[in-house]
């Protein structure tokens, strides 16, 4: 079984040097490691030739669903991962992702456990998630559940059903394009399992000093994305509602008060405008590009 990882990266060269030549201590290597850059400035090439697993950098239009476009269409694996920049892997995640999908051939989509996940805080440096991630527990069970769907910082697809059907990441959802890896999944949910297994180990570090979407922005995509993927048939409205309120009170709550690392009234922004034009009759996620 080939296995490739592919990184979409945006403004973070530094941390994705350290997080693709630290795949360099995974007992099983991946076969490739496929970067596709918001912009060639985005990847140190002369760091990364020290790196003993091959190494292609692509060329494509920016945002994330194009990027991860550019890998799909380059990969000639059985599977690929998808990490993001700023995933540290346990040292077995490849090998564990091997045996997982060999034992389990109705597995189409996979995802890890997250050990810790610094999305939901201020977020670790690169040094903090690898002390995290050596003082955790090693996973004593191979068990895997079923899941709606794959959370995108480690998101392993099986590449067959994806060739054979020709599914693609959305690109009408443009720059960090919230919720793809959720309308990805479903694309491939009529064609095998979704699970998240307890052998695949990683620390997300959440890093913000470099994000891709002011909170503006993120806000208006909270709501307008899950609207179009209701809209696309993907996502149930009620999944889709549920996932809007819980945003919109989590902002209003914030809002007076909000984590030095959020930008809630931002957000909040963003979710009224949304819901404005939801009213109106005129709301689509591309309109983002415009705030």
């Amino acid at each position: 079984m080939r296995i490739a990882v592919g990184f979409a990266s945006s403004n973070r060269r530094h941390i994705l040097t350290k997080t693709v030549l630290g795949l360099s201590r995974q007992t099983r290597l991946p076969d490739q490691i496929l970067i596709s850059p918001g912009k060639p400035e985005d990847v140190d090439e002369v760091a990364l030739r020290s790196s003993e697993i091959p190494i292609s950098v692509l060329s494509g239009p920016p945002g994330l669903p194009a990027q991860r476009n550019t890998i799909i269409e380059a990969c000639d694996a059985d599977i690929v991962i998808f990490f993001d920049d700023d995933f540290l892997p346990a040292p077995d995640f490849v090998a564990q992702t091997a045996q997982l999908f060999v034992k389990v051939p109705g597995i189409v989509v996979a995802t890890g456990t997250v050990i810790a996940d610094g999305i939901l805080g201020p977020g670790w440096d690169y040094a903090e998630g690898e002390e995290i991630l050596e003082q955790a527990p090693t996973a004593i069970t191979n068990e895997f559940v079923d899941v709606h769907n794959a959370y995108g910082c480690n998101m392993i697809i099986r590449m067959e059903p994806v060739r054979t059907n020709s599914l693609r990441f959305d690109e009408n959802l443009p720059l960090y394009a919230w919720w793809e890896d959720v309308d990805f999944s479903r694309q491939l949910a009529p064609f095998g399992r979704i699970v998240r297994a307890s052998a695949l180990r990683g620390v997300h570090l959440g890093f913000k000093r470099s994000g891709r979407t002011p909170g503006r922005r993120l806000g208006y995509s909270q709501v307008a994305n899950r609207v179009y993927l209701v809209r696309k048939g993907t996502v149930s409205s009620r999944h889709a509602w549920a996932g809007i309120l819980r945003n919109l009170l989590a902002n209003l709550a914030h809002v007076f008060r909000p984590e030095p690392w959020v930008d809630r009234r931002g957000r909040l922004a963003g979710n009224i405008r949304a819901l404005r034009d939801l009213v109106k009759g005129d709301i689509k996620p591309s309109k983002i590009l415009e705030l």
